[in-house]
């Protein structure tokens, strides 16, 4: 297998035999799972915090700004890490760092402090940026270009898979009879009401414990693998040529605009699964029992767009053929959960995943196409990009504190709009 933007003769011998291919897909698969195993928590920990730290909306949804703010805050010091670690010793690094967070969220419990948990949140975003800023490429460069969207769509059902598993375990802990706890907390005494939301805040510190050792043992497993290593600074010939001229990252528009369609895709992401329970239970009234459930649905939504993708791409649709049906099912969806109500409004929002599931897999290899030197600082940016799971739902949780839940969700048109038109022409532009 060859790649137009990079050279790999390092791990020629390695890809060329089925067998080892096979176990590189196996190990990355395994990181995405826990990327989405921990990312998806956010789901829970947006309700589960609100109650546990008497939040408003805005505060809450920091929740998921402290996670992913980490990506623009590390990501260029990620490549800095991979750069003098190389591939495989920086993915250790990055579930060692992740393991670090975790243990954060023990005091944090234990005192009932939302800072802590937010630092928590951010040293475990750090170390994700890490893990992601290596293994997207990785992934992506470990086979042809014109099939990468298809690697991705198999990572993402390992991303997913663990995603609609993660909220329905924490949330089976944390959110145990929440609906019975808030109605007996609106009868209660100052000190009785502390009893109560300290008992609930240490209900994360076993599963937290639990997440850092996995870690912690997963880091060693990944340091002695045999994963081969990836040179992404050599270029073959055509690409060296069309890139004599190029001193910066910023003269590749394709890879700019391909930047902002990730951060309006992530924080679409985002909200599609991390504010359907707030938004079934408190804008739909639906009880928190049942509403833990559809960010689930959102993810089992993801793993059948993933699929799909797999079967088409780059068979019978192409990938940017496909981030442009995306994005035009996210803008009907987002209207339908703003005009209709009950359970039709919630699960368009959870349908969502179906429309998301291909945008990132999509825009990842269209955006580092024909990078060669520049694959490892322009994979920085794509990481960077993940900042829009901050910022975006953030603006969510400001709007919907100032005109209601639902309403909000206009938000996400435009984004889905530009994501479409780098789809259909800013994928193609080149200095």
């Amino acid at each position: 297998m060859t790649n137009s933007s990079v050279s790999r003769e390092p791990v020629t011998s390695s890809a060329t035999t089925n067998a080892n291919y096979m176990r590189s897909i196996i190990i990355i698969g395994a990181l995405f799972f826990i990327f989405g195993f921990v990312t998806w928590l956010n789901s829970v920990l947006i309700p589960y915090l609100k109650i546990a730290c008497e939040l408003n909306n805005f505060e809450s949804y920091l929740v998921a700004f402290a996670f992913y703010i980490s990506y623009l805050v590390m990501a260029i010091p990620s490549a800095w890490v991979l750069k003098a670690t190389g591939f495989k010793k920086g993915m250790s690094v990055g579930l060692l760092i992740m393991a670090v967070g975790c243990l954060i969220f023990i005091p944090a419990a234990t005192s009932r402090t939302y800072v802590l948990f937010l630092l928590g949140l951010f040293v475990q975003g750090t170390g994700l940026a890490i893990l992601q800023t290596a293994s997207n490429p990785y992934i992506t460069i470990l086979g042809p270009r014109e099939s990468g969207a298809k690697r991705i769509s198999i990572m993402g059902i390992c991303n997913k898979v663990a995603g609609a598993i993660a909220p329905i375990i924490l949330g089976s802990i944390v959110l145990s009879e929440a609906d019975t706890l808030v109605e007996r907390l609106n009868g209660m005494n100052a000190v009785q009401k502390a009893t109560e939301l300290g008992e609930l805040a240490s209900r994360v510190i076993t599963p937290y414990i639990i997440m850092t050792a996995i870690l912690l043992v997963l880091a060693v497993l990944i340091y002695f693998s045999g994963l081969p290593e990836i040179d992404t600074d050599k270029e073959d010939e055509t690409v060296a040529v069309a890139n004599t001229n190029k001193t910066s990252i910023l003269q590749f528009p394709h890879l700019i605009m391909g930047t902002l369609a990730m951060f309006l895709y992530v924080g679409v992401e985002v909200m599609a699964g991390d504010t359907v329970i707030s938004y079934a239970h408190n804008a739909q009234g639906i009880s928190l029992d049942t509403a833990k459930f559809f960010t689930s649905c959102t993810l089992i939504a993801m793993i059948m767009g993933y699929i799909i993708g797999i079967l088409t791409i780059p068979k019978y649709i192409k990938q940017e053929k496909a981030l442009q049906i995306s994005a035009v099912l996210g803008v009907i969806l987002s209207v339908v959960a703003i005009l209709t109500d009950g359970y039709i409004s919630v699960l368009s929002v959870s349908l969502l995943g179906l429309a998301n599931a291909l945008v990132f897999p999509a825009i990842w290899p269209l955006a580092i196409a024909d990078l060669g030197r520049f694959t490892k600082i322009g994979s920085s940016f794509l990481i960077m990009a993940l900042a829009g799971g901050a910022l975006i739902p953030l603006a969510y949780g400001r709007l919907a504190d100032v005109l209601n839940l639902q309403q909000a969700y206009w938000i996400m048109v435009p984004c889905y709009l530009f994501i479409w038109y780098y789809a259909a022409v800013g994928h193609k532009a080149r200095a």
